[in-house]
């Protein structure tokens, strides 16, 4: 039975987000700069600490089970983000969003996936609660997604094609610059959206569908509200460091990509054999570690030797 957060809880997180947010816009990237990959990881050490000293005091709060739950969905969505860095480097290609207005369109599309996170983890909370037979429907998508995954590596997106754009381009006009790195200008009277903003607009779309496979891959784990909404929250608030981390090197991790296939057919299968066998959670903890650090260690590898017979 999960234990009930007092509100105030709740409030006190959530405040401690914003304020994370209204400080990494208004004092650290006030002003628009092209993020460096050692500013980067710099980043990304601040995020995953503030993640394992929420983890930590989640041991000594409510103890080593949501901790070790509190973990586990941490590292799925921290490791199912990393698809979206591929998405994202190939939106700002298309729309040519440079380097320096990268950083601006992350921070407000990261703002709208936690708002949409948090609707779509209560909502499936919710319907696992009253509904269990979807924890079955949950668990062979998650397969399907996996498999699909596998046979999708490599597609290109090309976000001209997409109806969201060509739906949206039939209402408004979309300048053909930049514009300073504004989301929005007003031209004759009338408003038009900017490349930028086109940009943002696939950013959300594209977590969206993330938000699809993640949020039931750790319903799969966990189905308290509190653990789920906070490992998300970490994850995602990580996401624009690792993207500015990895975005230079992201072809070296090929193999990643069908590590991220077999963690989402494995918490498919657990969650469709929950009433069978439910496998411990540091079992759980362990395989996907394995699988993470098994697909990094042989794209390494496959990298260096590419790089050495070249």
């Amino acid at each position: 039975m999960n234990e009930t957060i007092p509100i105030w809880i709740w409030a006190v997180f959530n405040l401690f987000v914003l304020t994370l947010l209204a400080l990494d816009l208004g004092v650290f990237h006030r002003k628009s700069h092209i993020v460096g990959t050692k500013e980067a990881l710099g980043w990304s050490a601040v995020w995953i600490s503030l993640a394992l000293m929420f983890n930590v005091l989640l041991y000594f709060w409510r103890g080593p089970q949501p901790a070790t739950e509190f973990l586990t969905g941490y590292l799925i969505e921290k490791a199912l983000s990393v698809d979206n860095i591929f998405v994202f480097i190939m939106i700002f290609a298309y729309f040519k969003i440079s380097a320096i207005h990268q950083h601006k369109v992350l921070f407000w599309g990261i703002l709208g996936a936690l708002l949409m996170r948090a609707i779509f983890i209560f909502g499936g909370v919710k319907m696992l609660e009253h509904f269990h037979w979807i924890i079955y429907v949950f668990g062979a998508f998650l397969i399907f997604t996996g498999i699909k995954m596998v046979f999708a590596h490599g597609k290109k997106i090309d976000p001209g094609k997409d109806p969201l754009l060509q739906f949206f381009h039939r209402f408004i006009p979309i300048t053909p610059t930049l514009e300073n790195g504004h989301f929005w200008v007003r031209r004759n009277g009338r408003l038009w959206a900017t490349p930028l903003f086109v940009a943002l607009l696939f950013v959300e779309m594209s977590d969206l569908i993330f938000a699809v496979d993640s949020i039931p891959a750790i319903l799969s784990i966990t189905r308290d509200p509190f653990i789920v909404y906070t490992s998300n929250v970490f994850a995602i608030l990580g996401l624009r460091s690792l993207y500015f981390a990895l975005a230079g090197i992201v072809d070296m991790f090929q193999y990643l990509h069908y590590g991220l296939a077999a963690i989402l057919v494995f918490v498919g299968a657990k969650m469709a054999l929950m009433d069978v066998y439910k496998i411990p959670i540091w079992i759980s903890l362990f395989i996907i570690l394995a699988i993470l650090l098994v697909s990094i260690v042989i794209s390494l590898y496959h990298a260096r030797t590419t790089e050495t017979a070249s």
